[in-house]
């Protein structure tokens, strides 16, 4: 089992600092754990997320259901944060996005325009903000030069930053799919290289290994493949994304792996609000248990 850095250890500025240890101790398991609600998948997917689910297509519904569920924060998009969040700034931490785009185009040449500030970010009252990164995408360069100015403003404004690091592109699905290891571990270690204080990524698939390159054709577990991911993004602490709706055996088994392997946490949204109120209770209860066993030292 591996442990994950403390907050001391990770080089952050005192704005960073104390809003990372507002967000992992002042709210939900209050150990060092993080279980975040992420909302951003209508404007990623489109409305055909909460199909599933209808009420869940009102972000008033998804705040309150991040705070009875006792999250450790919810990430909106900043027309829904400046709409909704202001009934709730205080009670839950806001991550704001700060890139988004719709699934309509392909994701051959993938790149997540920049649609809002750290400094509304700041006015919003967030606590961290968010980046979308496509890592092998033919529009790296333009996204690395938009990642760099949100990087500089968020150093400069004390916002902890936290990188959705999601490898995309024609090249990545030549080499095993953007959730082969290979493609997964890859993405950590960019965003860690960046300069993310967190990434969130993709549970990785060992079975992927199509034209992957070496060593990452070699047979692995899926303990450890998360074990390889979270070691590559080395000071920066990771956060493991749920992904489409799975069974609760296989969603809990992930979220196991995943804080034996030192992750600071889970960022699950489709697999709880795709579902009824007191069944999303019931499954994030089920996550809880297994946070519970893992607090920072």
């Amino acid at each position: 089992m591996q442990t994950r850095p403390a907050l001391n250890e990770l080089g952050l500025n005192a704005g960073k600092k104390a809003r990372l240890r507002r967000i992992l101790f002042d709210h939900g398991l209050r150990n060092g754990t993080a279980l975040f609600l992420p909302y951003d998948q209508g404007l990623e997917h489109g409305p055909r997320d909460f199909f599933a689910n209808p009420v869940a297509s009102d972000p008033a519904y998804i705040l309150k259901l991040a705070i009875a569920g006792e999250f450790n924060g919810v990430a909106l998009q900043i027309g829904l944060a400046e709409k909704f969040f202001w009934d709730y700034a205080g009670e839950i931490p806001l991550i704001l996005k700060l890139n988004g785009k719709t699934d309509i185009p392909p994701d051959d040449a993938a790149l997540s325009p920049v649609h809002a500030s750290v400094e509304e970010a700041v006015r919003l009252g967030a606590d961290a903000v968010g980046y979308t990164l496509y890592v092998g995408s033919p529009a790296q360069e333009a996204d690395f030069a938009q990642y760099r100015t949100i990087r500089a403003d968020a150093e400069r404004l004390g916002m902890p930053l936290v990188v959705w690091a999601y490898p995309r592109g024609s090249a990545i699905e030549a080499k095993g799919g953007k959730d082969s290891f290979y493609a997964v571990d890859y993405a950590a270690r960019v965003a860690g290289e960046l300069g993310a204080d967190v990434v969130k990524v993709n549970f990785p698939h060992p079975g992927k290994r199509d034209n992957v390159k070496p060593p990452y054709e070699e047979i692995f577990t899926p303990q450890q493949a998360i074990d390889g991911v979270v070691r590559s993004a080395n000071r920066t602490l990771v956060l493991v994304s749920g992904g489409e709706r799975s069974g609760d055996d296989a969603m809990y088994r992930k979220a196991e792996q995943a804080m034996d392997a030192g992750g600071l946490g889970l960022i699950f949204g489709r697999n709880v609000w795709q579902r009824g109120y007191d069944e999303s209770l019931a499954f994030v209860d089920g996550l809880k248990e297994i946070l519970v066993q893992h607090p920072s030292r």
